[in-house]
This record gives structure tokens, C-alpha cells and sequence, in this order.
């Protein structure tokens, strides 16, 4: 960490922040500049109160030189982590595209959704059980009911189930129906107690992005569940609040090698809720794969006019087969495989 002086400082306010560093047992090496004078903090910078030194007379600037994630950055683990799912890998060479509803209806409508999600070539499934929604009048999800709905849908095809958890009271429901994925929603990213709750859990976890988080805030909301024990994280990247009302969301393409960068972990993408239309869901799928993305969560209802929810967005099971194939040439490119 470098604490940068203004340029009135005083050899006693100097010695205060030396002080300070040396109470939280770490050193401290002076430099001093023809207009300013910095400090450099030497040894565990986790042991730092940041906007306690910030608020010491002199003091100008902290800046923080590690970063503040551990356990998630690329840093700590070097290599990709390749999460195992049931036997299915995420996070290798192999894409995996999660495809299904967004929310769970009925058990004809997730027994036919399951048909053709496996048929399109997909290995694991997508339904909300649960529906964080914006009007409190509009469907909320079939709850434990739709656990039930779609753990026997999706058992018939032997695809593991991804569905969301709103609530910690919910946890026992998803350990009921043994759950493989747990998905932490995009309102919840920062919901600090349930990520330490699901960091306790033996369950791979995909954290999506904030509507307006930023890269740093995801890694730190990950790093929160990892720090609890569980480091099977996916990151998903669903798209971002803008100024533009085209589309529902912005995709930020730029996130994923920024991802790569940063960290170690998985990260795949929801073109369905960044788009808002099926149109756009084909282009932003292969975009997101030709940039090094490790998997999609895609829409599909078997009939999307008759969806309770997010009908826009979802692809019928046509669709949904036609951009798998479309997918598998773009991922032969790039030395990988659907």
C-alpha cells in the first residue's frame, strides 16, 4: 500500500502514519519527493484500514497495491479451474450451454423443455423455481413446487439442473431436491450474507454480474463465497445497465478476458437477459464464444408465446438447436468444442 502525502506535511504527521502501520505490525519505508512525500507500507496489507489511514492529518492518497480478491484471483491459482458437475466439465476445453426456461410452470412444460434441451445437445438446464421479478404482482416463480417440477424433468434426460436461490430459507428446499448449480441472481450479487451462506455449501455456485457492478465489486462479491470454503464459482456475465433503451441490457463482450485476466475461476454468458429478444440471443451466443467464454446460459421455452415470463427473450427448441450447430463451428476455430 502507498500512502501519498500533500505537500504541507510535517515530519510528526509522518511519524503518525508510521506509527499506524507499525500498530497493525507492518513497516514503513519514507520517500521523499521535491513536491511530495510517500510512504510505502511494507507486509500484510489485509491488516490495513484503509479510510482510517485516509483520515489522518497529511494524508492525501491511499492506494492499495495488492488486490483486495485472494482466493478467486489468478494470482493465487495459476491455472483454469475446471469445475466438475455431475461428470460434466466446466471450464475446459469444452463449451457447456445451459439451456431451459426461465421459469418453471408446469410439469408438461419442463417435460418437454427437458426433451428438447438434450436434444439440442445441451448437458445441463436451466429454470427458475424461484423469480426475483420487478412488479410484485407479476409471477413470482412455483417455489419448492417447481424444485419438484423440474428435478423430475430433468432427471429423465440425466441433465443436471441450474435454478436461482433468492433466500437463505430456501437452502434446505435446494438440498431436498439435491440442486447441482446453484445460480446467485443479479440483485443478490451483493446480498453479502446469503454469498457467505452458499460459500458453506458443497455446490458449484454462478455468480452473475450487477446491473451496474463493476469488475472489481464481482470479484470481492466472489470472494466472499470462496472465503467461506466453497471455490466452485462461475462468473456470468448477463449484461449491464446503460443509458440505451434499444435492448434490455448492454453485453459487455470486454469482461470476459478481462475475466481470463484476473482470475482463475469459469465465466460464461446470458445473451437471453442481455438482448431482452430471441432475435439478438444467435449473434451475442457467438460473440460471447469467439471471446473466450466458457459456457452460455440460453433461454428456451417450448413454446414462447405461452411463457409466463420473459417471453420475449426465449428461443423456441428450433432455435435452440440451430445455434448449436452455429456454435460448434466458432468453437472448432478457437481450438475448442461444444
Amino acid at each position: 500500500m502507498i500512502i501519498i502525502m500533500n505537500n504541507e506535511v510535517t515530519d510528526a504527521q509522518i511519524d503518525a502514519v508510521a506509527q499506524r502501520l507499525k500498530s497493525w505490525g507492518l513497516g514503513s519505508n519514507v520517500s521523499r519527493g521535491v513536491e511530495r512525500t510517500v510512504i510505502g507500507a511494507i507486509g500484510d496489507e489485509s491488516k490495513i484500514d484503509k479510510e482510517l489511514l485516509q483520515a489522518l492529518p497529511g494524508v492525501e492518497q491511499v492506494i492499495r497495491v495488492m488486490k483486495p480478491y485472494k482466493i478467486v484471483a489468478r494470482s493465487y491459482h495459476k491455472e483454469d479451474t475446471v469445475i466438475d458437475i455431475k461428470g460434466i466439465k466446466l471450464g475446459g476445453r469444452q463449451i457447456q450451454v445451459i439451456g431451459g426456461p426461465c421459469s418453471v410452470e408446469t410439469q408438461p412444460q419442463m417435460d418437454e423443455a427437458a426433451k428438447y434441451v438434450a436434444a439440442a445437445g445441451c448437458r445441463l438446464m436451466r429454470g427458475g423455481a424461484f423469480k426475483p421479478r420487478t412488479s410484485p404482482y407479476t409471477f413470482q416463480g412455483a417455489g419448492v413446487e417447481g424444485l419438484e417440477m423440474f428435478r423430475k424433468a430433468a432427471d429423465k434426460y440425466n441433465l443436471p439442473i441450474v435454478t436461482e436461490l433468492m433466500d437463505v430459507r430456501q437452502i434446505d428446499a435446494f438440498l431436498k431436491y439435491d440442486v447441482d448449480v446453484i445460480q446467485i441472481g443479479t440483485r443478490n450479487m451483493q446480498n453479502f450474507d446469503l454469498l457467505k451462506e452458499v460459500g458453506r455449501l458443497h455446490k458449484p455456485v454462478i455468480l452473475k454480474r450487477g446491473m451496474a457492478a463493476t469488475i472489481s465489486e464481482w470479484l470481492m462479491a466472489a470472494e466472499y463465497i470462496a472465503a467461506g470454503g466453497n471455490h466452485d464459482i462461475i462468473f456470468c456475465e448477463r449484461g449491464v445497465r446503460s443509458f440505451e433503451t434499444y435492448y434490455r441490457n448492454m453485453l459487455d463482450v470486454t469482461a470476459i478476458p478481462v475475466l481470463k485476466k484476473e482470475t482463475h475461476l469459469p465465466v460464461i454468458i446470458d445473451p437471453s437477459h442481455a438482448g431482452g429478444k430471441a432475435w439478438m440471443v444467435p449473434a451475442l451466443a457467438r460473440a460471447a464464444v469467439a471471446a473466450g467464454a466458457d459456457g452460455l446460459l440460453v433461454e428456451m421455452h417450448p413454446n414462447p408465446c405461452e411463457a409466463w415470463c420473459d417471453a420475449d427473450q426465449a428461443l423456441n427448441p428450433q432455435e435452440l438447436a440451430d445455434l448449436m450447430v452455429s456454435l460448434k463451428g466458432i468453437a472448432l476455430a478457437i481450438g475448442r468444442e461444444i
